[in-house]
């Protein structure tokens, strides 16, 4: 929490009335114009905390206009109401006017963003822009002057086009981007060094327009508005400018790149009317507007939202104050408003989580006010240091923020509440006292009987006595580390620490060497002072003596800590053992650890804040604690704080916050999100984790620990309602210093205290109890148990018990919180505990133990943290909290969701409240029998509620209970709203309405009305009817009772077919005791089942009819004698297909199958299959063989060529199959089932069939033959078919190559084939060989004949001369090639010779199939002689083709 001093500035002159003020963009310097009685003007520069600057006095016999700081230099430009223009320099004071340009009141002054151009502006339209050199000195005259008629009103620069960064270019280059690296370079563009300055403006009129002027200075009117135009604003985002004129009309242009302007949005600000307004614009598009009312009004530009802040009178605001003047920082995201009662009221954004900065979602918290004097109307931010320059009217205050101080000291604390005043507590006495100092509080320090403030140039000592506070000494001291031990004040110096005493003489002097540099830090527990220096050197002093001693020698932290820039704070021990350590890296961030130095062992060990975990590791008693803890408190965060406990050396606290957030600002422990850690710090056992939780709501800081407290400072007003305070809310009244000045001021409570999680309950026990239980908790932090119980073993207290049993709810140790429920005797707790260990959950075991110890918030956030819904849901219903029961079953515990509603519904009945509990019953689908129940005593509810809900249920319910009450018409009103039919028919019934009861029940078809009707009328013996609603009902046994009682043979039958199997044996019975329609009795007994009974019925009353319906349904599961006795009758009456259907069904295969062949009937598919049986213990093997060969050959006699295969196969005779498939011709089968079959010989039948197909144009066909007669291992029969292949090679293609490849192979086959034919295959063979050499002959010499013709001719003469020429070599083909020889010689009488000679070997052939039709045709043309015509060629080829097929 921070509190912001105020300095006046120390103006001149008393009576000078401030008018404007404005702050350098960076320097800590004012600008303050006043206006004295005698209408002078004067302009004067104030420094930071508001001294005077004598020589920068300007002043004129007229009013300042306007001020303007030129954005880096110390330079002021002052405009003065009768148009002169004045550049001011700080420190010097020099002073340059303008040369005259304006003649009227000047007002608009604009600076360029670097300040290169200054821009000046009058009432009566002129306009002029000055140029300025880099050292903010004007350069000659003004570079253009424009006249625009009309007063002058705003002035902004356009933002220039963003640069590239230099910065990111280089480290992109030095990373080895050529891009980067280019731009560096001659060869690509210059590189623009940004950001760069923008010279174009615009500029606004009082007639509405706005006037674009371009980098040369070139002007045009840009847009027009209605009104004057009080303020412009660029839109960078968007491109686009705002315009706000006195009316508050807000309008939007976008920016054309051509310079024109197009309105995209017009919105009028809501304002009080008739006030001054106040409007800032921030850079986040964010409009912020004043105009004296209680609130202020924003609106963002970006988004299109607008909402309001308004004052809090419980912060100390008044009803009826108003806001007249409002100013933003950006760097403290503070928008700060002055009021008309003096005060400055602060609004803080506080980020929401998933914002970001501006965000409308981010909440504008308010601060607690800084009040000053008078009607404030002006104020500004300013400078670099982030002040504050507030006008009251009277003289100008600059507010500076600061840290509020706070100090906590042997049960005395004192916080800061403004700039001067402390509030006291004495948690002794439960006292409180107010001390008001009469210069600013910039620090505190307090004992149990001192209280010592400073402010960097006084020391200021009040002793503390009883209620009383008395100023004991003051002296002057510029230290700005003070520490306070019994009688003794310590303070710093250069490379030393004094030793004072309250009067300031200095009593010792603690040296530092120039290498352990300058005291900064100082921080006194019990008897040890540590000191930390500006170099990284902290040293520990024994204050125990009478003189400090040095408790150890320097220690220089650089060593031992990497990148370590400076000590932000330091703090020992309670025994000057350990000193903590918080840090800033070289960077200036603050570190993510807490470090600690051990004085004895020399040691530097750390606690990562960032990790969750100590340098050495976390000892803990349960790793998943510690996972706990890593994930959820510890990890991700920064220390912003630290201390010892004041009497425990072991017991250390630390205050966190998340790591983005730990350099914000200085109040960033005001967050929400502050967790406060505790740790054990021993030797032995290094950092132990002793408890983390987060910070309360409503607690501002941690102040100290001291056992069995937490001490906090708190806000005013907000305590937190989880906070112990014993003594110190019951205070005695504020008491101001000797002498008092004025009366007590009444003030709230300024700290709070927290037990210990060890100490809730305990806060007043002894200093033996208080050891017992830390020494409890340290053991059980480290996991020993023994030294844990050994600890407490001898306490009796139920109380301590008790509350070692809560901290076992924060550590979930179970163990040890059933040994504590033992001892506190509460059998309760642990019954319910031992039940609750059933749950897999540690958590919710836990859980439960909350629950018995009345810790429920505890057991809430286990169940939510074990995700046990149900049990959450359960917990909620017992602790009476309805809506979060609720809430979490329609979200997580569905399936208990109408038991949830149900229960709740049970509560509000309980509590009266039944028209909600009517939803609730309706919710958990329980209305229709719970509501009537909660209603009964009050029927007028009931019947509306009945009414209103048109349930079928309920009506029936209203129904019965009218009914009950005799009112017999409204019972038949709402029975038959209900649908109920019976209830109709027997109330009716009842009343004697039978014909609408008959009516009732015929028209709905109820059984259950039926069936009462029926029995109705079976009473009144009006059998007819009874039966007839008996059947409705389907009451068949009932009907038929009926029907036999009194002969009704006709609708007996027919009931006793609707009805069960019983039912028809008892008619069919009944039909054959009587003899009569025996035809019904056999079908009531097929129909009922008995089938051998209906069966014997039927032939002995000759029911052929029947029998033929009976028939249909035997199968194979019916009696084979009773199928057998069928089938005889079925025969003698010719009906031979159903006969063969019960002896197939007798399986009495044999009989079936003659009755087929001697009836020749077909066999179908069906009928094969069923004839075939599987199953060996019907038929032996042989004997199930023999019928599937008798039912194949059948099928072969009749045709079924497929279905023979089959049989046969399965009869396992695939000779006869193979030979039934082939008279099927289904060459496809055929060559599957010889693949799948394997056999030599169906190999061989395979083979032989194939080559009746036409295999010399099927190229597959012949390789499956070729490969069958392989796999059949029949050579001699291959052989044979290469044979015939080459035959038709010869005869069909003259193909003599092939014909040779073919009796080559087939020679070939022939040598591999056994001879058992007694010496002819060895005659085949040579006769094969004959062939093949006479072959071999023609074909070199058809070969040769290209190469050498004689002798091609030679060898094929001596070829003519060999005996059986032909076949191997036609004769023809031979003569043929001589004559074809001759005639392509001329010779044609010798070509025309051989031709007579073939005719004369061959008469019966026509020789065209030997020679081509051109050598006949030369033939006949040359020798005149004609050769065989056509029609006796066709004759002859006829009778050749003959020739052919027969062999």
């Amino acid at each position: 929490m921070a509190v912001y001093f105020d300095h006046r500035i120390e103006a001149p002159e008393s009576s000078a009335v401030p008018s404007l003020l404005t702050w350098h963009s960076a320097l800590p310097v004012l600008a303050v114009a006043s206006s004295s009685p005698t209408n002078e003007g004067n302009v004067d520069l104030y420094l930071q905390q508001g001294e005077y600057v004598e020589s920068c006095h300007v002043g004129r016999p007229h009013q300042p206009a306007v001020l303007r700081w030129h954005p880096t230099k110390p330079v002021l430009a002052l405009g003065w109401e009768n148009g002169e223009v004045v550049l001011l320099t700080h420190p010097s004071g020099d002073q340059t006017v303008l040369p005259i340009t304006h003649t009227a009141g000047i007002t608009l002054l604009e600076w360029s963003s670097s300040g290169s151009r200054l821009v000046t502006g009058d009432q009566t339209g002129a306009l002029a822009v000055w140029k300025v050199d880099a050292r903010g000195r004007l350069q000659g005259n003004h570079l253009v002057k424009h006249e625009y008629s009309k007063p002058l009103t705003c002035c902004i620069f356009k933002p220039a086009a963003p640069g590239d960064d230099v910065a990111m270019l280089a480290r992109a280059s030095v990373g080895g981007d050529e891009s980067a690296l280019d731009m560096f370079s001659w060869k690509g563009a210059p590189l623009k060094m940004g950001p760069q300055e923008g010279l174009a403006f615009y500029v606004s009129t009082a007639d509405g327009k706005v006037h674009s002027v371009d980098e040369q200075c070139k002007t045009s009117t840009l847009l027009s508005v209605e009104g004057a135009i009080k303020k412009l604003f660029y839109l960078n985002k968007r491109d686009a400018l705002a315009v706000i004129t006195e009316t508050l009309m807000l309008s939007q242009y976008t920016l054309g790149p051509e310079g024109g302007a197009q309105e995209y949005m017009k919105v009028k600000l809501s304002s009080k009317t008739g006030q001054n307004f106040d409007i800032v614009w921030t850079e986040n598009s964010l409009l912020i507007t004043v105009s004296g009312e209680q609130v202020i009004r924003l609106w963002d530009l970006e988004r299109d939202d607008n909402f309001v802040l308004s004052l809090d009178e419980t912060l100390g605001f008044e009803r009826g104050e108003m806001i007249n003047c409002v100013s933003y920082c950006a760097a403290k995201e503070i928008l700060a408003g002055g009021t008309s009662h003096g005060r400055i009221a602060m609004w803080r954004m506080v980020a929401q989580p998933g914002s970001s900065k501006g965000d409308t979602n981010a909440q504008w918290k308010l601060q607690t006010p800084t009040e000053i004097e008078g009607n404030v109307t002006q104020i500004q931010w300013g400078s670099s240091l982030n002040l504050l320059a507030a006008n009251n009217s009277n003289t100008v205050l600059i507010l500076c923020e600061h840290v509020m101080s706070a100090h906590f000291g042997q049960q005395v604390a004192a916080v800061q509440l403004t700039p001067t005043q402390l509030s006291i507590t004495q948690f002794n006495t439960g006292a409180q006292l107010a001390l008001q100092s009469d210069t600013h509080i910039k620090g505190v320090c307090v004992t149990k009987e001192s209280v010592t403030v400073w402010n960097g140039k006084q020391v200021t000592v009040y002793e503390l006595s009883g209620t009383v506070l008395r100023n004991t000494g003051a002296f002057p001291c510029d230290s700005h580390a003070v520490a306070v031990h019994g009688e003794n004040l310590y303070t710093v110096e250069p490379n030393r620490v004094q030793i004072r005493t309250p009067q300031g003489t200095v009593k010792q002097l603690l040296t530092f060497s120039k290498a352990e540099g300058n005291p900064v830090l100082l921080s006194v527990c019990q008897f040890y002072l540590v000191v930390g220096t500006d170099t990284a050197h902290i040293r520990v002093f024994d204050l125990s003596r009478r003189d400090a001693k040095a408790h150890c020698g320097a220690k220089n932290l650089a060593e031992q800590i990497a990148s370590l820039g400076a000590l932000r704070s330091v703090k020992c021990n309670a025994n000057g053992s350990q000193v903590s350590i918080l840090i800033s890296q070289v960077n200036g961030r603050p570190d993510h650890k807490v470090y600690f130095y051990d004085v004895e062992m020399d040691t530097v060990t750390h606690f990562d804040f960032f990790v969750g975990r100590p340098s050495s590791g976390i000892s803990h008693c349960e790793d998943g604690e510690r996972q706990q803890f890593q994930g959820t408190e510890l990890s991700g965060r920064c220390p912003v704080s630290h201390f010892w406990d004041e009497s425990e050396p072991r017991l250390f606290v630390c205050e966190t916050v998340p790591i983005s957030s730990e350099s914000s600002s200085a109040s960033s422990v005001d967050m929400a999100d502050v967790s406060v850690v505790t740790l054990f710090c021993t030797q032995e056992h290094g950092l132990l984790l002793q408890d983390c939780y987060p910070k309360p709501a409503g607690l501002q800081a941690l102040l100290a620990l001291d056992v069995p407290y937490y001490y906090f400072s708190c806000k005013p007003g907000e305590r937190d309602p989880g906070s112990t305070e014993v003594s110190a809310t019951t205070s005695a009244p504020p008491h101001q210093t000797e002498p008092s000045k004025g009366a007590p001021v009444q003030f709230p409570h300024m700290v709070s205290r927290r037990a210990l999680r060890e100490f809730v309950g305990l806060e007043t026990c002894e200093k033996a109890t208080r050891d017992a239980m830390l020494n409890f908790s340290f053991y059980l932090t480290i996991g020993d148990m023994d030294e844990a119980f050994k600890s407490i073993k001898l306490i009796k207290s139920k109380a301590v018990w008790e509350n070692m049993a809560r901290m076992c709810v924060k550590t979930c140790r179970l163990d040890v919180a059933r040994v504590c429920l033992g001892n506190m005797g509460n059998a309760r707790a642990a019954k319910a505990l031992k039940e609750a260990e059933a749950e897999p959950e540690p958590e919710a075991q836990v859980a439960m133990l909350a629950i018995q110890l009345g810790m429920l918030e505890d057991a809430e956030k286990l169940y939510k943290c074990c995700q046990r819904h149900d049990l959450l849901n359960n917990f909620y219903q017992a602790s009476g909290q309805w809506q979060q029961a609720l809430d979490t079953a329609e979200s997580n515990d569905r399936i208990h969701l109408r038991t949830t509603y149900y229960n709740y519904a049970k509560y509000l009945e309980s509590m009266g409240n039944k028209t909600l509990a009517l939803v609730y019953y309706e919710n958990s689908d329980t209305h229709r029998a719970e509501v009537p129940r909660m209603l009964q005593d009050d029927t007028a509810s009931l019947e509306i509620y009945v009414n209103k809900m048109k349930d079928k249920n309920i009506y029936k319910w209203w129904a019965q209970y009218l009914e009950s009450q005799s009112d017999m018409d409204s019972a038949l009103h709402f029975y038959e709203c209900a649908q109920d039919y019976l209830s109709l028919v027997r109330v009716h019934c009842y009343m004697g309405n039978i014909q609408k009861a008959s009516a009732i029940a015929n028209d709905t078809g109820d059984r259950a009305a039926s069936y009462h009707l029926a029995r109705h009328y079976e009473g009144h013996d009006d059998i007819k009817q009874a039966v007839h609603f008996y059947t409705r009902a389907q009451a068949y046994n009932n009907a038929i009772r009926l029907c036999k009682e009194n002969g009704l043979d006709d609708q007996l039958m027919n009931l006793a077919l609707l009805s069960n199997p019983e039912d028809m044996m008892e008619a069919a019975c009944y039909y054959e005791e009587k003899g009569t329609h025996m035809d019904r009795a056999v079908t009531l007994y097929h129909k009922a089942g008995y089938v051998s009974k209906a069966l014997e019925l039927a032939f002995a009353t000759q029911q052929f009819s029947a029998l033929q319906l009976i028939a249909e349904d035997l199968n194979e599961n019916s009696d084979p004698a009773l199928l057998a006795r069928c089938s005889d009758f079925f025969i003698t009456h010719s009906q031979y297909e159903k006969a063969v259907e019960l002896l197939v069904a007798a399986k009495k295969y044999p009989q079936a199958l003659e009755l087929c062949v001697t009836q020749n009937l077909t066999i179908t598919e069906e009928l094969a299959e069923r004839m075939t049986v599987t199953d060996s213990k019907d038929l032996s093997e042989d004997a199930r063989k023999e019928v599937l060969e008798k039912i194949a050959d059948c099928c072969m006699r009749q045709g079924n060529y497929h279905l023979a295969t089959k049989k046969y196969t399965q009869a396992g005779n695939k000779p006869k199959a193979m030979k039934a498939l082939l008279k099927s011709g289904d060459t496809e089968k055929i060559v599957f089932f010889t693949n799948v079959c394997r056999q030599k010989e169906i190999f061989i039948m395979a083979a032989n069939y194939l080559q009746s197909l036409d295999w010399r144009n099927n190229p597959e066909i012949l390789k499956t033959i070729i490969g069958f007669y392989t796999k059949g291992r029949a050579p001699d029969l291959l052989a044979g078919f290469y044979e015939a292949c080459a035959q038709v090679e010869i005869d069909d293609y003259q193909n003599y190559e092939k014909a040779l490849d073919a009796l080559t192979e087939a020679a070939k086959c022939l040598l591999k084939a056994k001879d058992s034919s007694g010496g002819q295959q060895e005659a085949r063979v040579a006769d094969l060989q004959h062939k093949v050499s006479l072959i071999k002959k023609f074909v070199h010499a058809r070969r040769l004949y290209p190469e050498n013709a004689d002798e091609a001719v030679r060898l094929c003469e001596a070829l003519l001369e060999e005996p059986e020429l032909d076949p191997a070599v036609r004769i023809g083909d031979a003569f043929g090639f001589l004559v074809e020889h001759h005639c392509q010689q001329g010779n044609l009488e010798v070509a025309y010779r051989k031709l007579e000679e073939l005719q004369k070997r061959l008469p019966s052939q026509n020789v065209r199939y030997y020679i081509s039709q051109a050598s006949l045709e030369a033939l006949q043309k040359v020798m005149g002689v004609p050769i065989d015509g056509d029609d006796h060629t066709v004759k002859e080829e006829d009778e050749v083709e003959e020739d052919l097929n027969l062999s």
